[in-house]
């Protein structure tokens, strides 16, 4: 008799046990707002504040032409806001219509972990900029200095002091640090340079942690070999290129930099107590759909919609005359195209890219975004 009351004690506790995690599980983090860091693939706007405006038809298909996006509609971070239902970031550049209420985004184009390369806004520099921001709207959310109307508009377009510490930190940065060594220097090289690169990335989220940062959700790099410009721009040897088209040895150095990032993780996981870490797998994601590309209903994933890169290189947007004039026009159905430019992928592209990684599936942890916090 002792021994079944035992059995049933022992049942009823590991139920409330399992019932207990299963409600945990089933709610969601607020996250009230998101700080992002990055270059093109996440720039909302940065590059077209801080030098020339993106012309159309960059953001032809969703925002119009004042997107400041390298793409037709949206981005992956545009799904992530979406997903976790906050309003679109602004750059942090941009001064024109600008509302850094729920976050505010630093990632600028062609910007890389280490300095030099295609920007000055290399991570360092963004971490820089974020230090600066968090500091100046706490600064604007407590002065009393100025009238309540002044006041109360501040307060309307800035986070909350508390806000830095619930908010979620998402990286996508690394590629233009690869593909500017693989244009600058010997592909050993680039593998040799993969250590400093992540030491530095290491530092700028330890700096992010002292500044009261906690949940993080890092991307890692894409298969650059399978970009449309660099397949264009390699000179193919027998052997390296895979069966669909992508430049193998770039991409097995990508994979070699995603790696050695996982390991970083975990140092950061034991160095860094209190944050939770989210390595998120997006070089897995977008290699499958390049190489599912005309099952999932687009064309040869090696195509690309706006620009050109044959013999002379027109920016999506631009014109400019080789023998005769031509222009950066779109192709007239991007949705049918992996590639946008050559370079950065199409809104339709990015949308399935959004819904592989946000659910969890190529996480690890295995969590989706909005239960990241737990």
């Amino acid at each position: 008799m002792l021994m079944f009351l035992l059995k049933c004690l022992f049942l009823s506790f590991v139920g409330a046990f399992i019932s207990a995690s299963v409600v945990q599980l089933s709610n969601s983090c607020e996250y009230p707002a998101i700080f992002n860091f990055g270059d093109s693939n996440s720039d909302t706007g940065a590059i077209s504040a801080a030098f020339t405006g993106l012309h159309p038809p960059n953001g032809q298909n969703f925002f119009g032409s004042l997107s400041g996006r390298a793409c037709d509609g949206r981005l992956i971070i545009d799904f992530i806001t979406e997903e976790l239902k906050l309003p679109y970031l602004s750059a942090y550049l941009n001064s024109v219509g600008s509302n850094y209420r729920h976050g505010a985004n630093f990632a600028t184009g062609g910007s890389s972990v280490l300095p030099g390369g295609y920007s000055p806004f290399h991570l360092g520099l963004q971490i820089s900029q974020f230090i600066q921001f968090k500091s100046r709207t706490n600064i604007l959310f407590y002065q009393h200095s100025v009238n309540n109307r002044t006041k109360l508009a501040f307060k309307s377009s800035i986070p909350k002091p508390d806000d830095f510490s619930r908010a979620i930190y998402t990286f996508d940065i690394g590629q233009n640090d690869l593909a500017y060594g693989f244009q600058h220097t010997s592909e050993e090289q680039v593998r040799g340079s993969i250590p400093n690169i992540l030491r530095q990335f290491s530092q700028a989220v330890q700096q992010l942690y002292t500044e009261g940062a906690r949940v993080f959700w890092i991307h890692n790099t894409g298969p650059i070999g399978c970009l449309p410009f660099n397949f264009l721009s390699y000179e193919s040897k027998q052997g390296n290129l895979d069966a669909n088209g992508c430049v193998k040895p770039q991409n097995e150095i990508a994979q070699e930099f995603n790696k050695q990032l996982k390991d970083q993780m975990v140092q950061l996981r034991r160095k860094l107590a209190l944050a939770k870490f989210t390595f998120v797998d997006v070089y897995k994601a977008k290699y499958e759909l390049v190489s599912n590309a005309r099952k999932l209903g687009f064309v040869d994933p090696l195509k690309f919609c706006c620009g050109s890169y044959h013999g002379y290189k027109i920016t999506c947007g631009m014109e400019s005359a080789e023998n005769e004039t031509v222009n950066g026009n779109a192709c007239k159905n991007p949705s049918q195209l992996v590639s946008w430019d050559g370079i950065h992928y199409t809104q339709a592209a990015n949308l399935l890219i959004a819904k592989k990684i946000l659910s969890g599936l190529f996480s690890d942890p295995p969590v989706a975004i909005g239960q990241a916090c737990f």
